[in-house]
């Protein structure tokens, strides 16, 4: 992890190491006033060439920089074994899709410019990681073809191109793992992508996705009637990454095409245990939306999008992750050396047309745009942030129903694509009332009712996760009960799901104390959410500390990021607990020191404390490579019977900077 540049150092063409010199000099300027705590410390490279010449086409896939690439064996030897960024198991769980039981006979067709000869190996790498089934030219699954349908001669390499049709591969294997995948390769990034596009649907394709655009054009209706058909086939587009400011992007406001925005995506300690806001990172970076100045509204829009705000055809339609802050894991070695992080409203469109054909092939007749717009109920609406200022506001604001930069709001299931299955089951909504923060005493007997509804009344089936050591719950009755074991505060998460799929959640805090005397009541962990996957849950921080995009994470998605700006700053971290009379505890935690300072001086500095008391301390002098394991021992005689505060603080001086990462906390009593 390089500090000073932030990874900008490993751009992959000379044009991007330019880049990066213009960019090194602003950039405490722009971590002085981060966007929002999610883009902290966040930097990024445009995979393909955004200068292109008339009549071309540019990518809007975004890589993460300031992570730069990590080989596959760095991944395989590391404790944890996980890519950064959201995996398949997150964009299910986010979007509440049925991936594992839907999507057999499906094939989504994304098309791309220019060749990737490691596409098939890479979309291997990928996939076996996150334990998916192969999917290979042998078996039929994976195809790569050029633009007119054959295997030969396919297109030149592009390395930025690449790093787009990675993403492509990688999200529809996370979205869709059983369909399979044709890649149709266009000569390059001009007319010939649609020419590709026209090409997929003369092989029976019934969903295909385009990470790409260019702006729109009064000829863009002639295109329309070339290049798609006016139903029967579902085909997605980015809506752009140069936020409202740009302008809108075709082919996303086609008429005949799903316009799909970015999101930035996080979990959250909710129902549903994830929170989206509109992508943008500043005024020329986010999701695009916007009005078309040329294409006709199509009918489905009307009742959505009055005429005073758009009279013409509105973006977006739907939405998905987009963010690279809060981004996705991708495999690339054509162009990369491995994993890599990646966002843009590239990796959303792909997304998209994979949650389409996990609710199956439209009829001939079926409008595929239209369909959100019948079934609004079954879509998460996104009624948080904007990406620019406008006039109508609806058109860069998010707001409840329609929006332009995330339009009706992101999948919920499948039953808003055409589906029966998943989060949106047959329209089924699963809703758990929350019973709010419970305690209990160990060696206590305890018992709690779990209450859901299931709109269609069907029989649910109950889970829950994080409970307190010694206590289960009854899958057919929803009730909690047993006598606790340990001591601790415990963040439990309760699902109630039905036969179709569709489920409900809510998420509370379980308090155990110890009965008291001291001896084997001295046990459990302390901390609430100790390895910060809840977000700032039962925690104090400095703004853009605590982070959930899994971009330096330990173990899981959640990590703290104090200082890293290279300028005099402070930033602390704190939470209180209890420490029963008689308890001594253990504070451990892992700590991952990464410094642009030389020698034996410290100009940066850690510090741990325990109410008033410095228990660690660290500096520049102690940076290493990755995270160690750190512990401290309270003494019952110090802290017993006190409730303790644990606080570290990072400090910098005016130049070089250091960053202080902290994960998987944990205070045991003992």
């Amino acid at each position: 992890m390089n500090t000073g540049l932030r990874g900008l150092t490993v751009l992959v063409s000379a044009a991007a190491v330019t880049t990066a010199l213009a960019l090194t000099g602003a950039l405490s300027a722009a971590q002085a006033t981060p966007a929002s705590p999610a883009a902290t410390h966040v930097t990024t490279v445009n995979s393909c060439d955004q200068q292109v010449q008339a009549g071309h086409y540019t990518c809007f896939a975004e890589r993460r920089t300031d992570l730069g690439f990590k080989i596959r064996a760095q991944v395989a030897q590391a404790a944890a074994a996980t890519p950064s960024g959201f995996g398949p198991s997150s964009l299910q769980s986010a979007y509440a899709l049925p991936s594992s039981s839907s999507g057999s006979g499906q094939r989504v067709y994304i098309v791309d410019a220019y060749d990737d000869p490691n596409a098939e190996s890479d979309l291997a790498a990928y996939r076996s990681q996150y334990g998916l089934p192969a999917c290979t030219s042998a078996s039929g699954c994976f195809q790569k073809l050029n633009q007119n349908g054959a295997t030969s001669p396919l297109p030149s390499g592009d390395t930025g191109w690449a790093g787009e049709i990675s993403l492509d591969l990688d999200m529809v294997s996370a979205i869709c793992p059983n369909c399979g995948i044709t890649l149709i390769e266009a000569d390059d990034a001009s007319d010939n992508l649609f020419t590709a596009v026209k090409e997929a649907t003369a092989l029976g394709a019934k969903f295909v996705s385009m990470s790409w655009g260019g702006s729109d054009a009064s000829s863009d209706a002639s295109y329309d009637s070339s290049y798609f058909q006016p139903s029967g086939v579902v085909y997605t587009a980015s809506t752009g990454d140069d936020a409202y400011s740009y302008g809108t992007i075709y082919p996303a406001t086609s008429n005949r095409v799903v316009a799909v925005g970015g999101t930035a995506l996080t979990t959250a300690s909710n129902s549903r245990g994830w929170n989206e806001t509109v992508w943008k990172t500043s005024s020329s970076e986010g999701t695009g939306s916007g009005c078309s100045a040329y294409e006709a509204k199509p009918s489905f829009q009307n009742s959505a999008v009055s005429s005073s705000v758009c009279g013409k055809r509105a973006d977006s339609d739907v939405s998905a992750v987009a963010d690279p802050a809060t981004g996705v894991a991708v495999y690339q070695t054509y162009g990369g050396s491995g994993w890599a992080v990646y966002g843009g409203t590239s990796a959303a469109a792909p997304i998209i047309a994979s949650v389409y054909a996990l609710a199956g092939a439209p009829s001939s007749s079926t409008v595929p745009g239209s369909l959100p717009y019948a079934n609004t109920g079954s879509l998460n609406d996104v009624t948080s942030g904007n990406n620019g200022s406008c006039s109508p506001s609806l058109l860069c604001t998010a707001a409840t129903g329609w929006d332009g930069p995330t339009g009706l709001g992101t999948p919920n299931g499948t039953a808003a694509f055409g589906g029966t299955g998943g989060g949106g089951g047959t329209g089924n909504t699963v809703t758990v009332t929350n019973p709010g923060s419970k305690s209990g005493t160990v060696g206590t007997a305890t018992s709690l009712q779990i209450t859901a509804d299931d709109s269609a009344g069907a029989t649910l089936t109950y889970s829950a996760s994080g409970l307190p050591t010694g206590l289960s719950i009854n899958s057919a009755t929803g009730v909690i009960s047993g006598t606790p074991s340990a001591a601790g505060n415990f963040s439990v998460t309760v699902t109630a799901k039905d036969s179709t799929g569709a489920s409900g959640s809510a998420s509370f805090t379980w308090t155990i104390a110890t009965s008291g005397g001291g001896g084997s009541t001295c046990t459990g962990q302390q901390f609430t959410n100790p390895g910060f996957e809840s977000g700032s849950t039962g925690w104090t921080a400095s703004g853009g500390v605590i982070n959930t995009d899994g971009g330096y994470s330990h173990a899981g998605s959640g990590y703290a990021y104090l200082d890293g700006y290279g300028r005099t700053h402070t930033d602390t971290l704190s939470q209180s607990v209890t420490i029963p009379s008689g308890c001594k505890a253990t504070l451990t935690y892992y700590l991952w020191i990464d410094t642009q300072e030389s020698g034996s001086t410290a100009y940066d500095k850690l510090t741990v404390k325990a109410n008033s008391t410095t228990v660690a301390s660290y500096s520049n002098v102690n940076a290493g490579s990755g995270y160690v394991k750190r512990t401290v021992t309270l003494s019952a005689a110090s802290y017993g019977g006190k409730t303790v505060k644990i606080t570290w603080t990072g400090t910098e001086d005016s130049m070089l900077a250091t960053s202080f990462l902290v994960d998987d906390t944990a205070l045991t009593l003992g």
